[in-house]
């Protein structure tokens, strides 16, 4: 589908602002935690329950709304996904019950499975093979920018109202829907959806998954998990940390996760491709999983407000670089295969934020400096992964 490079653009800005509020609402929870565990009386192991249940729901639905975006197409999956997304949102904003905020979630990872694929595939058809791995790092930085921001975007707008944070985040889901409709075209005639819908309904999530533990994939995968686990894990125990430790208020979290995330994603724009360049992807993901583990320590004996900020920042910063490493990684490994890989990526990325907020829940009730310390175990065991990790990239296409 050939577009002017200025349409091109816009439509590629859309696109982005969609991945990145679908994200946003993953950590927009994490801020107002403490004071919603006040208010409903809630454990530490229910809020991570809270956490993980949209990435429950979206692990589940992702194998169907994967089909479903190439049957029917890209731009209704994204707006379908908004809309949902702005729903669930409004819905958690007006609950009085527990059983109303797990819902929300779940309609939640139910719009967030429908958007990532969908946005993917958009952006897959509208750039070259040449562009595509330049796109698809933005992508994964909506997606990582979105679910860092969440936080400190929540703890600011909390200052108007516990439940605001919801509310806006209902309000531009909504505005990037009505945006979609207008802007986006189907990247896609019906005919070559038709095709695609064909060659899709062969496909088998669980032979996908059974593919995903050959040895030529399975460290990566499973190094996805620990990255998203341990991000999790972290992001959902550190303002119920930060509150119960420190007496820090949704304002002092909010401060502390925005600042680490600007440097973070600032760092990653400035300098992420001249440092895989130098050491290459594989040092650099375990670069990233040593200061990871590092700091996860660290964090149990860290004190007052400017310790907690700087070890935060690298942290987040650790995280946001190994994300696209992993992407790229995976992306050059995966050959014809680049549908299968992205598909897996996901799912192993959803099985991270599905354990990581669970355990990191359970484990704070028991010691709140418990979660930090598994999670800094867990990165060691990936880097120990990586110590044996054999890039077979010739053995990749013959994978069927």
């Amino acid at each position: 589908m050939k577009k002017s490079i200025n349409d091109q653009k816009m439509i590629f800005i859309i696109l982005l602002s969609n991945i990145f509020v679908a994200f946003l609402g993953i950590g927009l929870i994490i801020p107002v935690m403490p004071s919603f565990m006040k208010i409903m009386h809630l454990s530490g192991s229910t809020m991570g329950y809270l956490v993980a249940a949209f990435a429950i729901s979206q692990l589940i639905t992702s194998p169907f709304a994967g089909r479903w975006v190439d049957r029917f197409g890209r731009k209704k999956m994204i707006v379908l996904g908004l809309l949902i997304f702005s729903l669930s949102e409004l819905i958690f904003g007006l609950g009085t019950h527990v059983s109303i905020f797990y819902f929300s979630r779940i309609l939640g990872g139910i719009s967030a499975a429908f958007i990532m694929p969908a946005v993917t595939a958009y952006v897959a058809d509208i750039t070259t093979v040449k562009e595509r791995s330049k796109a698809m790092g933005y992508v994964s930085a909506a997606i990582s920018t979105g679910f860092i921001i969440g936080p400190g975007a929540g703890g600011f707008i909390a200052g108007f109202g516990i439940r605001m944070p919801f509310f806006f985040a209902s309000a531009i889901a909504l505005m990037a829907a009505v945006s979609s409709v207008f802007i986006l075209k189907e990247s896609l005639s019906k005919e070559e959806r038709h095709q695609l819908s064909s060659h899709t309904k062969e496909s088998n999530f669980l032979k996908d998954l059974k593919r995903s533990i050959h040895p030529v994939y399975f460290i990566a995968f499973i190094i996805v998990f620990v990255m998203a686990f341990g991000l999790s894990a972290y992001e959902t125990v550190f303002s119920l940390f930060s509150d119960h430790k420190f007496g820090f208020t949704p304002k002092d979290i909010a401060t502390i996760i925005t600042i680490s995330s600007i440097v973070a994603v600032v760092i990653q724009v400035l300098l992420f491709g001249k440092l895989v360049n130098k050491l290459g992807e594989k040092r650099m993901i375990q670069l990233c999983l040593i200061v990871g583990a590092i700091l996860a320590f660290v964090s149990t004996v860290m004190s007052g407000f400017i310790t907690v900020l700087l070890v935060t920042c690298f942290i987040f910063l650790a995280f946001d670089l190994l994300r696209p490493a992993l992407t790229t990684h995976l992306s050059n490994m995966a050959g014809n295969q680049q549908g299968f890989v992205a598909g897996m990526n996901s799912t192993y990325t959803s099985l991270g934020n599905i354990f990581g907020p669970a355990l990191g829940g359970i484990l704070f009730d028991l010691n709140i400096h418990y979660p930090f310390l598994f999670a800094g175990f867990v990165m060691i065991v990936g880097l120990g992964l990586t110590m044996v990790w054999k890039e077979k990239w010739n053995d990749v296409s013959t994978l069927n």
